[in-house]
């Protein structure tokens, strides 16, 4: 397992990912399948961009996108990192480390893994302590994040939405 930057080498295998998200209801409005197949590159270049801190929206921050691959080459999940925290919304429900695992590859562990090299990438980038947050409601990513070292916080509570859970993480 190793954590890469996207590249059209795993297009196929994201591509089938975005369709089992989908068939979940999972970021059905930020990724549409046609939109990304017949604009792959233009996609990867939007990812990228945000990285450098180039063409970000005012209410995101500047953040660096991992997919992590497994020993067959295939997309497994999704990392990201924001390099800060700077509006309200992502100090208070975002976080530093954002990360998902497609369906089909859930409950192996995989979500830990994504994690634990996430959390290298994030000492890479500069960051020594990491806020993380996860739904009340997702025992699964609360395990994940607390056997990766999360301090739990507080829970905040926002619009009417599930509350979310906040932990840190030390890096340094």
């Amino acid at each position: 397992m190793k954590l890469a930057i996207p590249s059209i080498l795993y297009k196929d295998s994201y591509l089938y990912a975005i369709k089992e998200y989908h068939q979940e209801n999972f970021l059905t409005e930020k990724l549409d399948y046609d939109e990304i197949k017949n604009n792959f590159n233009e996609y990867l270049k939007r990812i990228e961009d945000m990285k450098t801190g180039e063409n970000v929206p005012p209410t995101f921050s500047p953040q660096s996108e991992f997919w992590l691959i497994n020993e067959e080459n295939e997309y497994v999940g999704t990392l990201k990192i924001r390099h800060v925290l700077n509006n309200p919304t992502l100090l208070n429900v975002g976080g530093h480390i954002g990360y998902f695992i497609r369906p089909s590859f859930r409950k192996f562990g995989y979500g830990s893994i994504i994690l634990e090299l996430g959390l290298k990438e994030a000492k890479q980038i500069g960051l020594e302590k990491i806020l993380i947050t996860c739904d009340e409601t997702n025992l699964a990513s609360k395990k994940i994040i607390e056997k990766n070292g999360g301090i739990f916080e507080s829970i905040f509570h926002y619009d009417n939405k599930i509350p979310r859970l906040r932990y840190w993480i030390s890096i340094t």
